[in-house]
């Protein structure tokens, strides 16, 4: 195949049929959904009511990004082996979710992990740096997200990067601003069951071609490109690099908000622990099978091909699907790209909204005092303007490579909200002042560390060499976070929030009030604990 061959770039009949029965399914059910979100409980954790396997497979969903199916596809198909290092990064910090954060999150919280943070600690400084972080990851992310969007618009449907990029705003804002988190659950996993699908029947179409034995595939990517494609050490080859670059992507996942946000959507922490269950098996493999995608393309597409369409690679996996299935198999996939991205931009979108209302509005400004119709206001205010920035922000990094910005929003979620949530979890003696400092410390320590990166000094900016030497930070903001917050932490003791840890550790372990009650005879109304200012 080569690039006079494909139809990448023209608009594709069968890829436009896909996406309008996608958002019709899906605006169908925001109809639905708007009509059960009543209540701020139902905009941001959909009442609770969401089972375990369905929450799993919207944490599938949720997780699942452009990144994650074009992105990968497109490292192995032309690194080969090494190409996994981030499929195997994210994957790994499942476990941490699971052993860590599900159960202890599902009791402490209500719809932020700041309400964990803040449980036992003085409310207003620790939101508003939890918020901080929050938005700073949320923003990253959906750069990376709706520039993804356009460019994959622009060259599967023959639409302009702009008309891409207000597409999917516009439908994502629909989804949040009246569906809320009943919509977004369901649009994700519908996505997520559509990627698993659309990524099955590629890799067995592939397979097809080598008897469906993966080690002929491989004997011929060795054939075509030398023993090294199977050899890791060709795309992270400096063992430091590597060790920031797994710890970033490993705790990073376990500190993304739109992820930990979901915990809040299961009835009880047993659904929790379940969900991650779900979801690490459906990541698991779904990565699985896109290394059989990236070895397809390398070996069926060519990784010339690859690269005269889109240098880093991102089409490879859409190419393949033309080369094994034709032209409306690749209009299939293209749609099912499409539909994974505007469910991730509505999870972080969603996710931004309760730091702007339920953190920083009602706790900080209002002190606790908002009344519920007051919050659900805010909270539909505060998902129209960040999906009214996302478009804005879309439009704004058109044609910036914007690869560096997923990394940094992992890099900040590990180092920025992580240590702060793990701290205040498992240390008695973890202040106010020192979550407030490790949050914003990790942050911006963060930021400033990718800015002076070889990333975007010498790939983006073009000069000889970078301040900084390592491409992610996470080897030093995160231990510096840690750190930080410790050394605060043990020069300003508060006796008051360490008086309370018994009572984070017990609800920890033990669950909400209202949860432990069983459905008995009917007696006087249970009062849940809150966090003291």
């Amino acid at each position: 195949m080569n690039q006079a061959t494909t139809t990448i770039g023209q608009a594709n009949p069968t890829a436009i049929i896909f996406f309008l029965a996608f958002v019709s399914l899906t605006l169908g059910i925001t109809y639905w959904a708007a009509r059960r979100t009543k209540t701020t409980s139902e905009f941001f954790a959909a009442g609770g009511g969401v089972s375990a396997v369905q929450n799993g497979f919207a944490l599938a969903g949720d997780f699942m990004s452009a990144a994650s199916f074009l992105g990968i596809a497109g490292l192995v198909a032309l690194s080969g082996f090494d190409g996994l290092i981030y499929s195997v990064g994210w994957l790994v910090g499942w476990p941490v979710v699971t052993f860590l954060i599900a159960e202890p999150l599902r009791n402490l919280g209500k719809y932020t992990f700041a309400d964990v943070v803040a449980y036992r600690l003085k409310q207003t400084p620790v939101r508003l740096a939890a918020a901080v972080g929050t938005l700073t990851v949320v923003s990253f992310y959906l750069i990376a997200q709706m520039v993804g969007a356009g460019n994959l618009i622009r060259m599967m449907f023959g639409l302009s990067y702009e008309a891409a990029v207000l597409i999917v705003g516009g439908v994502m804002i629909l989804y949040v601003l009246f569906g809320g988190m009943i919509a977004t659950t369901w649009v994700q996993i519908v996505k997520a069951v559509l990627l698993l699908a659309g990524a099955s029947a590629l890799a067995l179409m592939v397979l097809a071609r080598f008897s469906y034995n993966p080690l002929l595939l491989f004997q011929e990517a060795v054939k075509q490109y030398g023993p090294e494609t199977l050899a890791p050490g060709k795309l992270v080859s400096n063992p430091l690099e590597t060790i920031s670059l797994g710890l970033a992507l490993m705790f990073g996942t376990a500190g993304l908000p739109h992820i930990l946000m979901r915990f809040y959507t299961v009835p009880d922490a047993k659904a929790a622990r379940g969900s991650v269950f779900y979801a690490t098996g459906l990541i698991g493999y779904f990565y699985l099978v896109t290394f059989i995608l990236g070895f397809g393309a390398s070996v069926i597409v060519g990784r010339g091909t690859i690269t005269q369409v889109d240098k880093g690679g991102n089409m490879a996996a859409t190419l393949l699907a033309e080369a094994v299935g034709g032209t409306p198999f690749l209009g299939f996939i293209s749609a099912v790209a499409f539909a994974t991205i505007l469910a991730v931009v509505a999870g972080l979108t969603l996710s931004g909204a309760a730091a702007l209302s339920h953190d920083l509005w009602t706790h900080v400004v209002r002190k606790g005092q908002s009344p519920e119709h007051e919050q659900l206001r805010v909270a539909r205010l505060s998902s129209l303007g960040l999906g009214l920035l996302a478009i804005v922000l879309g439009l704004l990094f058109k044609g910036q490579n914007v690869a560096f910005m997923v990394g940094l929003a992992f890099a900040i979620a590990a180092s920025g909200n992580f240590p702060a949530l793990l701290l205040s979890m498992a240390w008695k003696g973890f202040t106010t002042r020192g979550a407030v400092v490790s949050m914003l410390t990790g942050t911006l320590s963060a930021v400033v560390l990718i800015i002076l990166s070889p990333t975007v000094q010498v790939e983006m900016l073009g000069r000889p060499e970078a301040l900084f030497p390592l491409k992610n930070p996470g080897l030093v903001t995160m231990p510096l976070a840690f750190l930080v917050g410790w050394v605060v932490s043990i020069l300003s003791p508060e006796p008051e929030a360490a008086g309370r840890f018994a009572e984070v550790r017990h609800r920890m372990h033990m669950g909400k009030e209202e949860d432990a009650v069983a459905p008995a005879a009917p007696a006087a109304p249970v009062v849940p604990a809150t966090p003291h200012n």
